[in-house]
């Protein structure tokens, strides 16, 4: 379906060659103050044509607020947002008549419907995540407000070109380093959205952003792609969000952020490498902090323990392919099996990881937002009872802290 949340409920809309795309966002606070420009920030880091290293098709992807806003203020009622196609080519798709392109959703889309967009990918293409980045500004933006969350994502890799992260073992001992450096926990702590948006790769450790250049350049010029990862860090979330079971915090993140164009992987915390040191090594032991109560000594956790958030950074990575348009002639099938040659047109993005960062930063609001106001609903209703008295005080938590 095109609708994700339970109480922030977002519906995306439009194929990539359609007259506009955009989102339906139903169950945002009223109160909040919400103009064009607090959703187009993020729109415009999003677009193409930024640089040398992005697609040159020429869109403004300017963002209007349709409904459920008056006077700069949300209604409460459901927030309409438009955006309109105006640089698209369908002409330049005529080939998929006669050819499903390799690792596109061409022949996916064709046996889920009997039928497909006729250019572009249609609903598969990035140009779907307008509406996604749209509806995750209105969600950061109450989240601020509301918790001082902040969300800030960058680009941690492109091919085998990485932000150093761990030190390598040589060999399987018990020995074996942290799975996260310090150095790299300390990047996630202190990064900003200005550091990020320094360079074009939208990397934030520089020495690894200018080689990065240098190999999306080289799959450009050679009418190739290149893939990568994308690193995102949420600040200052409350703990006690997500559910015992299906519904754990890292699920739903993990639902929302594989649901992106182009993802192939996820893990949060220390993700893999967690898998190479002993549980020894690996455990959160707990520690008082400086405002007296509980946080973990090193969150290889990343913030998530059974499933619930646990007040700490919450810190994850998503892994983007190479985009599967290219320039080169592919030698593949038609519709009818003939075997043929593929020379693909169109505008496309040699590395699609640094217009993918405000789309990863949008999800994770989404999802913050709407386990915020799940939580907040249960702790309300909890709250119209009478104080338990008749348990052992280990068992509940004092009302100052709840």
């Amino acid at each position: 379906m095109s609708t994700y949340g339970t109480l922030f409920r977002v519906t995306t809309y439009g194929e990539s060659h359609c007259a506009s795309v955009g989102a339906i966002i139903d169950g945002c606070p009223p109160g909040l103050e919400l103009r064009d420009t607090d959703i187009q920030t993020q729109l415009s880091r999003r677009r193409p044509g930024q640089s040398n290293l992005t697609t040159p098709r020429n869109e403004k992807d300017l963002v209007h607020i349709q409904s459920g806003v008056e006077h700069g203020v949300t209604l409460g009622t459901p927030i309409g947002l438009l955006v309109k196609n105006e640089d698209h080519r369908p002409h330049d798709y005529s080939e998929t008549d006669f050819y499903p392109r390799p690792s596109h959703a061409d022949y996916t889309y064709l046996q889920k419907y009997g039928i497909k967009a006729s250019s572009g990918g249609g609903r598969s293409s990035a140009r779907e995540t307008i509406g996604r980045v749209a509806a995750g500004a209105i969600a950061e933006r109450y989240l601020k407000q509301a918790f001082g969350i902040e969300i800030v994502a960058f680009v941690s890799s492109v091919g085998k070109i990485q932000i150093p992260q761990t030190t390598t073992a040589d060999d399987d001992s018990d020995d074996a380093p942290d799975p996260v450096s310090p150095e790299f926990l300390k990047l996630i702590s202190t990064v900003t959205r200005e550091d990020v948006d320094k360079h074009t790769t939208r990397c934030p450790h520089l020495e690894t952003a200018e080689r990065m250049v240098q190999r999306i350049i080289r799959a450009k010029d050679a009418q190739d792609s290149i893939g990568g990862t994308v690193t995102c860090v949420i600040r200052n979330v409350p703990g006690g969000l997500g559910e015992p079971t299906f519904d754990k915090f890292e699920a739903k993140l993990g639902h929302a952020m594989l649901s992106i164009p182009a993802t192939k992987a996820f893990e949060i915390g220390s993700g893999f490498r967690g898998t190479e040191v002993p549980g020894s090594k690996h455990n959160d032991p707990f520690v008082v902090r400086e405002d007296g109560t509980l946080g973990t000594k090193t969150n290889w956790s990343g913030g998530v323990q059974g499933g619930i958030t646990n007040s700490e950074d919450i810190y994850f990575r998503i892994a983007f392919k190479s985009p599967a348009t290219i320039s080169q002639p592919q030698s593949t099938a038609q519709y009818d099996g003939e075997p043929g040659t593929l020379a693909a047109r169109g505008r496309h993005d040699p590395c699609v990881v640094p217009r993918a960062v405000p789309i990863v930063e949008a999800m994770a609001a989404i999802v913050v937002m709407d386990q915020l106001l799940i939580q907040n609903a249960r702790k309300t209703a909890a709250s119209l009872l009478p104080p338990i008295t008749t348990l052992p005080p280990t068992m509940v938590l004092p009302p100052a802290t709840q």
